[in-house]
């Protein structure tokens, strides 16, 4: 008998570091909404219920919370003039080669700094392939498109302008437009000391434009920074979950709500026609095949149609399908190269959340909208 509770302990232990491993917690604490209200209002992180993290998301790991504004890189430097002649070139149709395309067509303020479509019309009423990405807080990232192909938003900035599907200009066209116009030479003058317009200069002042575009008040910074009355108990379960049981914390940390990585979420759509591959095409790694970066959560809720194709038209539906824990796809009778079969993240898990849990979670993503403020189109120079 003592041989037999021997072996029974061991085994318990064995199974429990195994769940342990996994990020499973075998001990959760329970609380009440109004422990968890208190809590997580408190305005100290450290005093938070422990979060459901896997083995992976615990290097380096930091916690959602109260998002500052960006820094401006040393090469450059904030100015308000910079800024201002970014949020012109911004608007500016002239950037492109049909001279009807800006980038606020397909990043419209009125539209969550997205167009609200599945996918964006470009030149000559082409479509892409992926959904245009909002800019709230772009200044975060380190990486830029769903694929990561541009590594500073400088760099980011005339990505767009020498697509031939969306603005389909080339850079030396564009810098000729631009300084064909006399009253951009005094906006350059101001913004850099003189006059001459080059497409570096219009690279920088974009992205200088771009990084101003925050949102870092919403109700749930308010909450965690002691607006304890901000929050349902419904978004307050919501926001629990999202940091339990519910794991989205392990790709949507730190106060962006995105880890800055890439993860195969299972939407690769492989062997359809929409069939996209990612961050593969860049790297070149078998293991980024249908890897996609992690976008911010952040003003989620006037984001949509959401993923990287646009194919989910409500949050409910993204919020179902990571309760599936990626279900496996219909199998069609095509023919697929075996060797990229995307193998999803094991990050995925089926959840089990009831309908109840889902909605609390729905409801605490919507917190993270804020009524920010949605400027007006400035004046072009040399258009009446």
């Amino acid at each position: 008998m003592r041989f037999s509770r021997i072996f029974l302990v061991a085994g318990l232990l064995s199974g429990a570091i195994l769940l342990g491993a996994a990020g499973i917690s075998m001990t959760a604490p329970q609380y009440t909404i109004e422990e968890l209200r208190q809590l997580y209002s408190s305005g100290d992180p450290s005093k938070w219920p422990a979060p459901d993290l896997d083995s992976a998301t615990r290097i380096g790991f930091r916690d959602i919370g109260k998002l500052d504004r960006p820094s401006y890189p040393d090469y450059n430097p904030y100015s308000k003039e910079k800024e201002v002649l970014g949020r012109t070139l911004f608007y500016d149709p002239r950037m492109s080669k049909s001279l009807q395309l800006s980038c606020a067509s397909c990043h419209d303020p009125e539209l969550g700094w997205g167009d609200g479509r599945r996918v964006s019309y470009g030149h000559n009423r082409q479509t892409g392939k992926r959904n245009a990405m909002t800019l709230f807080n772009v200044g975060f990232y380190k990486h830029f498109f769903w694929d990561g192909r541009a590594t500073t938003l400088e760099q980011q900035a005339v990505f767009p302008v020498q697509d031939k599907v969306e603005m389909a200009q080339t850079l030396t066209q564009m810098e000729a437009n631009i300084k064909a116009i006399p009253e951009y030479a005094v906006m350059f003058k101001d913004a850099f000391g003189d006059a001459a317009v080059t497409v570096g200069r219009i690279q920088y002042a974009i992205a200088t434009f771009e990084r101003s575009i925050v949102s870092n008040s919403s109700r749930f910074d308010k909450f965690v920074t002691g607006s304890s009355e901000l929050l349902s108990d419904e978004e307050v379960k919501g926001l629990h979950l999202f940091r339990t049981r519910a794991r989205c914390i392990n790709c949507h940390n730190t106060p962006l709500f995105s880890d800055n990585q890439f993860h195969n979420d299972g939407q690769a759509l492989y062997g359809s026609k929409m069939e996209d591959f990612g961050h593969y095409h860049l790297s070149g790694k078998q293991e980024d095949i249908g890897a996609f970066r992690t976008p911010s959560l952040r003003e989620v809720g006037q984001t949509g149609p959401w993923m990287h194709h646009g194919n989910f038209p409500t949050l409910r539906d993204v919020v179902e399908y990571y309760n599936l824990g990626n279900p496996s796809p219909i199998q069609k009778f095509v023919q697929v190269d075996e060797s990229k079969r995307p193998v999803p993240s094991p990050v995925l898990r089926k959840l089990n959340l009831d309908k109840e849990e889902l909605h609390a979670l729905e409801a605490f993503l919507k917190t993270l909208t804020t009524q920010v403020r949605k400027p007006a189109p400035p004046a072009l120079p040399g258009m009446n």
